[in-house]
Order: C-alpha cells, then sequence, then structure tokens
C-alpha cells in the first residue's frame, strides 16, 4: 500500500507541477505574444479544458482497460505534451500541447486515484485522497518554481526535463503489478448514478472551489505584474500558499473521516466568502499575498472532504470508484475552466471586483444551502 501511494503520489506531483508552471510565465507569455486578459484566460485553462473532455472517457478507459494502463495513457500524454511545449513558439501550439497535458492528466489522475482508493479501507479514505492532495500541492509548489526557472532559463531545458521525468514513472508504473479487471459497464446506469442527488451535491463542493482556483491562476498572476512584481516573485506567493495548503490537507482529510464531511465544508465554505471579496482591494504585493494564502486555505477546507465526500456518494448509489474519480476530475476541470476563461473575460470587459463578488455570492450561496439542509453531515 505504501509504495503504491508513492508511486500515485509521483504521477499526482508531476502532473500538477507542470499545470502549476504557467503562473509565472503567464505575463511573460501574455507581453511576447501580445494576449489579452481572456486570451491568457484560455491559455491558463486549457490544461483543465483537456481534463473536462478526457474525465468520463478515462473512467471508462479504466474500468476496460484497467488502472495501470489508463495511468500509462496519462504519463505518455504529459512527455509529449511537456516537449510541444518546450519549443511552441505561438499561443495556438501552447494552447493545444496545455489541453493534451489536461487530457493526459484526466488518465494519470483518475487511474492513480481509482487504484488508490481501491485499496483503501474507507475509514481512511479522506485521509488518503488528503494526502493525495498534498503530493498534489507539492506539485503546486514546484510548479511557479520550475515556471520562474524557464522564466530566465528558457522553457525549452525546462519543460524537456519534465518530459525525462514522465518516462521515468511509466517506467516505474510498469513494473508495479496490479489487478486486471476488464470490465463493461453498464453506460445507461452509470449516467442514471451521475445524475443522482448525492453525487451531483459532492459534485458541486469539488466544482465550487475549483472555479475560483481557476479566476485565481489567471487574474493573481496579472494583478501581481501589474503591482510591479517579477516572475519569480508571483512564484513566490503561490509557492507559500501551496505549501501552507500541503501541510494542513491531510489533517483535513483525517478530520473529515473522524467528525463527517460536512463540518469542515461548511466552515470553509463561511471563511472563503470575505476573503474573496478582499482579493481586488489589496494594492501592494505583500498584502495581495497574504489574501490569496487565506483564500487557499479556505478553499482546501472544502476541496479534501468534498472529494472524499464524492467518492462515498458514489460508491453508496453503486457507482465504481473508476468513475468516482473520474467525476473527481471531471468537477474540477469545470469548475477551472469556467473560471479560468470566463470569470476572467468577464474581469477583462468590467473588473476583477465583479467577477470575485459574484464567486463569492456562489459560496455564500451554497452555505446557507449547506448549513439549512446539512445534506452533507
Amino acid at each position: 500500500m505504501r509504495r503504491l501511494f508513492v508511486l500515485v503520489a509521483a504521477v499526482i506531483l508531476v502532473d500538477t507541477m507542470f499545470y502549476a508552471a504557467i503562473a509565472p510565465l503567464l505575463p511573460q507569455y501574455a507581453d511576447d505574444l501580445g494576449l489579452s486578459k481572456s486570451e491568457a484566460g484560455v491559455l491558463s485553462a486549457a490544461y483543465a479544458a483537456g481534463t473536462l473532455l478526457a474525465a468520463l472517457p478515462s473512467g471508462w478507459l479504466a474500468a476496460r482497460l484497467g488502472v495501470k494502463r489508463t495511468m500509462l495513457v496519462g504519463l505518455a500524454l504529459l512527455s509529449c505534451s511537456s516537449v510541444a511545449f518546450a519549443f511552441a513558439e505561438t499561443a495556438a501550439i501552447l494552447d493545444l500541447a496545455r489541453f493534451a497535458q489536461g487530457v493526459g492528466g484526466a488518465c494519470a489522475w483518475t487511474g492513480g486515484l481509482a487504484w488508490l482508493l481501491a485499496e483503501a479501507p474507507p475509514g481512511r479514505r479522506g485521509e488518503l485522497i488528503g494526502s493525495a492532495l498534498a503530493a498534489a500541492i507539492a506539485g503546486l509548489l514546484l510548479g511557479p518554481v520550475l515556471g520562474g526557472i524557464a522564466t530566465v532559463a528558457g522553457p525549452e531545458p525546462v519543460f524537456s526535463s519534465v518530459a525525462v521525468i514522465a518516462a521515468g514513472l511509466a517506467a516505474w508504473v510498469l513494473s508495479t503489478p496490479a489487478a486486471a479487471r476488464p470490465q463493461h459497464p453498464d453506460l445507461r446506469r452509470v449516467g442514471r448514478a451521475i445524475l443522482s442527488r448525492p453525487v451531483l451535491i459532492a459534485f458541486w463542493l469539488v466544482a465550487l472551489p475549483s472555479l475560483l482556483s481557476g479566476a485565481l491562476d489567471v487574474l493573481v498572476p496579472l494583478r501581481l505584474d501589474d503591482l510591479g512584481a517579477s516572475g519569480v516573485a508571483v512564484g513566490a506567493v503561490f509557492l507559500v500558499a501551496a505549501a501552507i495548503e500541503a501541510c494542513v490537507s491531510p489533517l483535513i482529510g483525517r478530520f473529515s473521516d473522524r467528525r463527517g464531511r460536512g463540518v469542515p465544508i461548511r466552515f470553509g465554505l463561511l471563511v472563503t466568502i470575505p476573503v474573496t471579496l478582499l482579493l481586488p482591494v489589496p494594492a501592494s504585493v505583500v498584502v495581495l499575498g497574504l489574501v490569496v494564502v487565506a483564500v487557499i486555505l479556505g478553499m482546501s477546507l472544502i476541496w479534501t472532504p468534498a472529494m472524499a465526500l464524492l467518492s462515498d456518494n458514489s460508491e453508496r448509489v453503486g457507482l465504481d470508484l473508476v468513475f468516482a474519480t473520474a467525476l473527481v476530475s471531471l468537477s474540477w476541470a469545470g469548475g477551472q475552466v469556467v473560471g479560468g476563461s470566463a470569470f476572467s473575460r468577464l474581469a477583462e470587459q468590467s473588473s476583477d471586483a465583479l467577477a470575485y463578488a459574484l464567486i463569492a455570492g456562489l459560496f455564500a450561496l451554497t452555505a446557507v444551502w449547506q448549513i439549512a439542509t446539512r445534506p452533507t453531515a
């Protein structure tokens, strides 16, 4: 079990590292390629768009071919897209490379998490998901550092190295035994389970903080750049926030295993509302960085238990774990796409303050509904 967790965590770390590397590079690409705020949003959200498109197909693939082969497909796409991203010279190729990596990320996450949860006792599910998220956050920590290095050394050597690491992880996956589980899933039954109320509730609770995260990934780097922050400084802000989140995610998951998923979710919703409204206010890099840390902490109180709740509720309605983990990718990616593209476009046409206010409103409505009905208690 421990060896399997280390393998899955390593794959997740490398995938999220490449994903997060865009933050310090985004202002540079916007300047070099003449990207508008909405075009920068498309580049940032292209990864999530690929994950969104491939999320449910990756569940079907894992059910038919097994989790191991699905992970290998994901790592192959990660390796190829890293090389394409390294040598891309146009916005279109950058977008396509990010999109392909998102497809690979869906396969890697679905295969890896389903493999891990199938081996895990249900009473430790939240803790393991929190620990896997800590690995993802470690990738988010290293990603801005990677992107910061690429602003100095150039993207070619930096992202080519990611391709080499992905190939090494594929070799590790090949050497790890996994039970073959060829299935012929009943797509009608799967569809009914996905549309059941318990699954849809948990799905929204994963998607909501993802929507805010998608907006942050675009608007915060551009705002920091406007305030005079360098690419390295932008990376440092996200690094500090992700480091704190990595420390607390396993603890939040363990707490949700013992006290229920609803308690941290409701608290996280209430905490996130005011700090989201504060995001457009700071006029200094340091103060904005502190607000970003507070927002990410609030989101982490929701994300870990919501992902565990999604797997719990999926299993309760008879949905296989491979589809439950695919739904995690789908809900995360859906939020990222809307947050990174639609809300960045709204911010461009009006203001960052309006975009953040609308997102905070969604958090407020969800908090009222959660407190009134306690559906996740």
